[in-house]
C-alpha cells in the first residue's frame, strides 16, 4: 500500500521565493488499484508522481511505500525497486542500441545473473507485446512502441507499483490506444498497481478510482461514473469531461431514460439500442 500523509510540497526559487506544489495532501493506494490522477497544468499532479519513488522528498509530511518512509535514505534502494517510473517522453528513458539491450539495463544494474536477465527480458516484452522487435534500433520505432519498451525496462525488474507521468501526451491516437491496453492489461491481468497521471478523459475512465487535483489539493475522488457526473464542478476547475458523458446529460432532455453517467461510446449505444 502507499500512504501519504499531509504531504506538502514547496520549491524555492532563485530568490529565494516558495511556491507550494502540493498542499496537506492525504491519499492511499491499495495494492492492485488503477488510480488516474487528473489536474489542469500547474496543479501538483507531476509533482506528487515524484515523490512515489522518492525523487523528491516531502517538506512537510510523510509518503510511506509498504511501510518505508521516502524520508529514510536506508530506504531508497527498496523503495525505487517497488515503485516504477514511466515519463511523458520514452526518448529520455531509452539508451541502448537495441530494444532488448535497453529493457536488460535495469536487472544489470540490480546485479542479476546473466540467466535472469534474460529471462525477464523476454517476460517483458511479450507482456507489452513487443518480442518480435527485440533486436530493433529504438530510434527506429514509433512513439507507442518506443513508449512500451519503457515500460518493458521497468517491468523487468519487477515492481509492485508502476507511475507513469503523462506517457501518452506525446503520442497520437493510435500510439496512446497501445500504451493504454499495455497499461490495462498490466494492471487486470499481472495486479501490477497503477498511478498513472494524464488529462486525457478517455483514459481515465477506464480506471478504478479518479483523483482531481487543483491547487495542489484533492478537490475530487471517486469512482470514474461518479467524478465525471459532475460536469459543472469539472469545467470550474479547468477541465474537460468525455464527449459521450456531455452528450448523455444533453440528450436527458429529451430521453430521460438515458442514464446521465454514461463514460464510453458502447455504453451509449447500449442505452440508444437496448
Amino acid at each position: 500500500m502507499i500512504e501519504i500523509k499531509n504531504l506538502t510540497h514547496k520549491y524555492r526559487n532563485n530568490k529565494g521565493e516558495e511556491t507550494i506544489a502540493v498542499n496537506n495532501l492525504s491519499l492511499e493506494i491499495k495494492k492492485g488499484e488503477f488510480v488516474v490522477v487528473l489536474g489542469s497544468n500547474g496543479s501538483g499532479k507531476s509533482t506528487l508522481a515524484k515523490h512515489l519513488n522518492a525523487l523528491l522528498l516531502p517538506t512537510e509530511g510523510q509518503v510511506l511505500i509498504d511501510g518505508m518512509d521516502t524520508m529514510d535514505e536506508d530506504n531508497l534502494w527498496n523503495i525505487r525497486q517497488k515503485v516504477g517510473m514511466v515519463f511523458q517522453n520514452p526518448d529520455n528513458q531509452l539508451i541502448a542500441t537495441t530494444v532488448e539491450e535497453d529493457v536488460a539495463f535495469g536487472p544489470e544494474n540490480l546485479g542479476m545473473d546473466p540467466s535472469t536477465i534474460r529471462e525477464r527480458v523476454d517476460e517483458a516484452l511479450k507482456l507489452v507485446g513487443i518480442h518480435g522487435l527485440k533486436e530493433k534500433g529504438p530510434h527506429l520505432l514509433s512513439g507507442g512502441q518506443k513508449q512500451r519498451v519503457a515500460i518493458a525496462g521497468i517491468i523487468a525488474m519487477r515492481p509492485n507499483y508502476l507511475v507513469l507521468d503523462e506517457p501518452t501526451a506525446m503520442l497520437d491516437p493510435s500510439g496512446r490506444e497501445e500504451v493504454m491496453n499495455t497499461i490495462q492489461m498490466l494492471n487486470k491481468e499481472e495486479g501490477l498497481t497503477i498511478i498513472h497521471i494524464t488529462h486525457f478523459m478517455e483514459e481515465a475512465v477506464l480506471a478504478d478510482r479518479v483523483v482531481i487535483m487543483d491547487q495542489g489539493k484533492i478537490v475530487l475522488e471517486g469512482s470514474p461514473k461518479d467524478v465525471f457526473s459532475q460536469i459543472k464542478t469539472l469545467k470550474k476547475l479547468r477541465l474537460d469531461v468525455p464527449q459521450v458523458t456531455e452528450l448523455a446529460q444533453l440528450l436527458q432532455k429529451e430521453l430521460p431514460h438515458i442514464p446521465s453517467d454514461i463514460l464510453t461510446i458502447e455504453e451509449m449505444v447500449m442505452a440508444l439500442c437496448p
